[in-house]
């Protein structure tokens, strides 16, 4: 297995060759002499059961741009649950099988199986990004330069013991830096970053960002304090607008004060900000950051138009906190877009330099900026326990898990 493992494709030169003796280090550094990778999948039954389980796979060999990493952090995020859970109602769950192979089953409303019918009676891989040591590498000069590198990966199906990915899906961290530190490379710093760069690319000065206090919303500040940006941190809770404050942040707003509307356009004047980027997706929220774009734009405007201003406000959801409807009460003229946003459709706009620049900055400053903090550590078969389900499945601010699948 070892051999077939270690096998590189097109070996022409000394160099490669050489490749293959270091190989076999780091593989029997790795303890590699098994065939055993677990992974994570989902899959929905056209019985509307979700099952939640972890299926041994074989393990992976490299083609010539391809590394092997032995995964050895991976954060749960809100991104990675849409694919765990999908519409599944999760309290409906149920836990069989064993503690070394659990199982959760769960009903599907049957509702919403139309729109899963690509997805039945297929495991679907979890997990959006991690990180760990490359233990296998291809015979690509960029793939060589990874082998034995701590490197941040994102792609599908990252809930596993060993993952075979592209080079271009690795961001090769700083020497000294830990799989956890690296874990949440991709999804939250790329993001926030991604949102500067957005508003920059656009037009916009300065940005409106609800759920500020999440991890993400933590990065963003620090960004945007480093980088001179205003930001509007929009908050639901005292202690979330203490956190943010404490940070340095210097606009954030109260959903649940009464003068809400009141302190979010007068936050919006002095900053000017014609841009915001929403997780929460349902509800009235998108309606009233435009309505309050709106009423600071025109505030000094002494002249009607049924029109309203000329300025255009944009409006980004990112996420899907809230699954209802998304209420637009129109006072906010003509001038406006309300839009999705997705992390790798933004990154392709932005363009393959900018973006590049963005991943640099995040291995440089992962232990900084982008830092991540974890309240729990679990092992794959924990993540598959309910009582851990229902722990990070209520996605609260400060309470992040971090699954550790060697353990």
């Amino acid at each position: 297995m070892l051999r077939k493992l270690l096998k590189l494709n097109n070996l022409k030169n000394d160099q490669c060759r050489k490749g293959i003796g270091l190989k076999i280090q780091l593989f029997a550094g790795a303890n590699l002499m098994t065939d055993k990778n677990k992974q994570l999948v989902s899959t929905i039954s056209d019985d509307n059961k979700l099952t939640l389980s972890l299926k041994d796979i074989e393990m992976p060999q490299p083609g010539a741009d391809e590394v092997v990493v032995r995964m050895e952090a991976m954060p749960l995020n809100p991104s990675d649950f849409g694919v765990m859970f999908s519409a599944a109602d999760m309290s409906t769950a149920v836990q069989s099988g064993t503690d070394d192979s659990p199982i959760i089953t769960a009903d599907v409303p049957a509702k919403f199986m139309p729109s899963l019918k690509t997805r039945v009676n297929k495991d679907t891989p979890v997990g959006n990004e991690g990180a760990g040591t490359v233990v296998a590498a291809g015979s690509s000069e960029a793939a060589q330069s990874l082998m034995g590198k701590m490197v941040a990966v994102i792609g599908g199906g990252t809930y596993r013991q060993y993952h075979c990915v592209n080079v271009r899906s690795c961001i090769e961290m700083q020497d000294g830096t830990t799989a956890t530190e690296a874990a949440s490379s991709f999804v939250n710093p790329l993001t926030s970053l991604a949102m500067v760069e957005t508003m920059r690319a656009e037009g916009h000065k300065a940005i409106v960002h609800a759920a500020a206090a999440s991890s993400l919303g933590q990065m963003l500040n620090r960004i945007c304090m480093a980088d001179g940006v205003d930001l509007v941190n929009i908050v639901r809770k005292d202690s979330q607008e203490e956190l943010l404050r404490d940070m340095g942040a210097k606009y954030v707003v109260n959903s649940s004060s009464e003068t809400f509307l009141a302190d979010l356009t007068t936050a919006i004047t002095e900053t000017g900000a014609t841009i915001s980027f929403d997780p929460i997706g349902g509800g009235k929220l998108t309606s009233d950051i435009l309505n309050c774009m709106e009423a600071a734009i025109t505030r000094d405007v002494e002249e009607y138009s049924v029109y309203g201003s000329n300025t255009f406000k944009q409006a980004y959801i990112y996420g899907a906190l809230d699954r209802g409807p998304i209420t637009l009460n129109r006072n906010f003229g003509f001038a406006w877009g309300v839009n999705g946003f997705l992390l790798f459709n933004a990154l392709g706009k932005l363009g393959s330099e900018t973006v590049q620049s963005m991943r640099k900055r995040v291995a440089e400053e992962i232990t900084t900026t982008f830092a991540s903090s974890y309240t729990h550590e679990v092992t794959l078969e924990e993540a598959l326990q309910l009582k851990s389900i229902a722990a990070y499945g209520k996605q609260a601010t400060g309470e992040k898990y971090l699954i550790k699948p060697q353990v």
